[in-house]
């Protein structure tokens, strides 16, 4: 499918467009608000910010990300996963250093869409994504804790030594807190899931538990103010940036950038499968990037797209981009008409929807599929990133997820085949191919995978032992590509045969291998002679040539 830009995207989009259109987009846009209101609340608390941060965010995102996007369903805003790294950002750096580095991410995220690199972003193995994902919903859930039990403990430095600290004791359960928490938890597990497309459980129980504090009166900490402004007074300004000091924001500006193009484009992946519309991803990241550029300055925090929200979006009929600027609008027409209330919700409840929400977004399938059909290459893949993910800053995480995804990808690809026989006369007579065969010293390997660096060392281990070869013919149709080093193996391999008065055959060799081999002087050394269109036409050509092990070689 040819790339569409963002006008054609519109023309597709709302081509027939009519009134039933509008009235299931404005449902649908109802539908995802009341999903997005208590976790845009949970996850601006999450991320070391304010509910009504990840208000504005939600809002903000909507607006500029929805109305940019790369395809009608996307709806963005604050994310468990994005929430895990800004938590330990805001740790560090303060709300200054989440809006700054949520800046400089949104520019390099600008970039990548305007440069069309955004397929490279997909180039990372399942089991890497897995693992991130399982490590970020751990750091979200015990991140939790505090308020889930209505206590404050001391900071650590990495989610496993914060949950090791809890073990220690030396602490409290406010038994008021744990309950309100339970509530929101057990009407999430046990509200019905046909009525929760209707009515969200995780909504219903912040209504069930903030009603109970407010009844009750019981001494819980809560939100606290809503302000009824998008712009709110902290904020991101131009002199509030640290300009000589912008390297420090380097490492946690790629984290954020990686993560969030990664998980906008997941978004898109798994819900482009749900109504069967192409992302288009570059897109994509230009509209990410922009809503990032834009939200540090109404005083939100980084966004991403979100399947959850998304998906509801498409599941309660939603048609269009105006989905996302409906739940847009609805949101904020609720930080002005319902502020007081939310300044109540407790923050056990919004702990009970995150500790839910952090368990849901393991992907169960897929980790179920690794361990069960017992994939050691991916668990062990699966496991490292998990425990780097809660055991090392986040920067590192994703660093030894880049390497191991690097690692991965060269272990499957560099496990290249030769298989190196004798000619068959029987076998090249049912071909059709009289008299020819005869002489036992012409070799045929048959090569299949990419010639490249990692795949040398087997490349050169096969064709140690050709003292009695006369001629040996690469049958080179099942490899895709060769580069430089490959090239410089096969050269060696040719010199070799030529010191020993033998020849180097190519047969069935792809074009582009072809022209690579031209360009590198491999083409020549072997000689244009000696490339044939197959095995067959070879093993008849070396056969012509005078043998010196048996003479003529017949």
């Amino acid at each position: 499918m040819p790339r569409r830009n963002l006008a054609q995207l519109y023309r597709d989009e709302f081509k027939d467009y009519n009134a039933g259109n509008l009235r299931q987009d404005l449902l649908a846009g109802l539908t995802v608000a009341a999903v997005a209101l208590p976790l845009a609340l949970a996850f601006g608390v999450a991320s070391g910010a304010t509910a009504a941060a990840g208000l504005v965010t939600a809002i903000i995102a909507g607006l500029v990300i929805g109305g940019l996007s790369g395809a009608p369903y996307q709806i963005s805003g604050p994310t468990g996963a994005m929430s895990a790294v800004l938590i330990i950002l805001a740790q560090k750096y303060g709300l200054t250093g989440i809006w700054v580095a949520g800046v400089l991410s949104g520019v390099l995220i600008l970039i990548i869409g305007l440069f069309r690199l955004g397929r490279f972003i997909a180039f990372i193995p399942a089991p890497v994504v897995t693992g991130f994902t399982s490590g970020i919903a751990l750091i979200i859930f015990i991140g939790q804790i505090d308020n889930f039990l209505g206590v404050k403990t001391e900071g650590a430095e990495s989610a496993a030594m914060k949950l090791i600290g809890y073990f220690r004791g030396g602490f409290a359960p406010d038994g008021h807190a744990v309950v309100l928490g339970l509530i929101v938890i057990a009407t999430m597990i046990f509200w019905p899931k046909k009525w929760n497309a209707r009515f969200p459980a995780s909504l219903l129980g912040i209504i069930i538990a903030t009603a109970v504090g407010m009844i009750t009166n019981w001494p819980v900490a809560i939100i606290g103010s809503i302000p009824q402004t998008l712009i709110l007074d902290e904020r991101l300004t131009f002199a509030a940036i640290p300009w000589p000091n912008l390297q420090d924001f380097l490492l946690p500006t790629i984290t954020i950038t990686a993560l969030g193009a990664v998980e906008s484009l997941l978004c898109g992946a798994v819900v482009s499968n749900m109504t069967g519309i192409r992302l288009q991803a570059n897109q994509e990241l230009v509209a990410q990037g922009v809503g990032n550029i834009l939200i540090p300055f109404f005083g939100g925090v980084p966004a991403t797209a979100a399947i959850a929200r998304s998906s509801v979006g498409i599941k309660s009929g939603g048609q269009t981009r105006l989905v996302s600027i409906i739940h847009a609008l609805a949101l904020l027409a609720s930080m002005f008409i319902l502020a007081p209330v939310m300044s109540r919700i407790p923050l056990a409840a919004l702990a009970g929807v995150l500790m839910m929400t952090a368990v849901r977004m393991n992907e169960w399938e897929a980790i179920g599929y690794i361990f069960r059909h017992r994939l050691k290459t991916a668990m062990i893949t699966f496991g490292i990133t998990m425990l780097a993910t809660i055991t090392l800053d986040l920067t590192q995480a994703i660093a030894i997820g880049a390497f191991l995804s690097g690692a991965v990808f060269l272990n499957q690809i560099a496990s290249i085949a030769i298989d190196v026989q004798e000619v068959d006369p029987e076998k090249l007579r049912q071909r059709g191919i009289e008299n020819a065969g005869r002489c036992r010293h012409v070799r045929v390997a048959y090569v299949t995978g990419p010639l490249f660096f990692a795949a040398t060392g087997n490349f050169n281990e096969a064709f140690a032992r050709l003292e009695d070869t006369h001629a040996l013919i690469l049958s080179m149709r099942g490899v895709p590509l060769i580069d430089t080093s490959g090239m410089q193996a096969m050269l060696a391999l040719c010199e070799r045969l030529k010191h020993r008065g033998a020849t180097l055959m190519l047969a069935g060799v792809h074009d582009d291998v072809r022209r690579m081999m031209e360009r590198g002087g491999l083409a020549e050394s072997i000689g244009a002679e000696n490339f044939f269109w197959s095995a067959d036409q070879a093993i008849v050509a070396a056969e012509k040539n005078r043998c010196s092990f048996c003479g003529n070689g017949r």
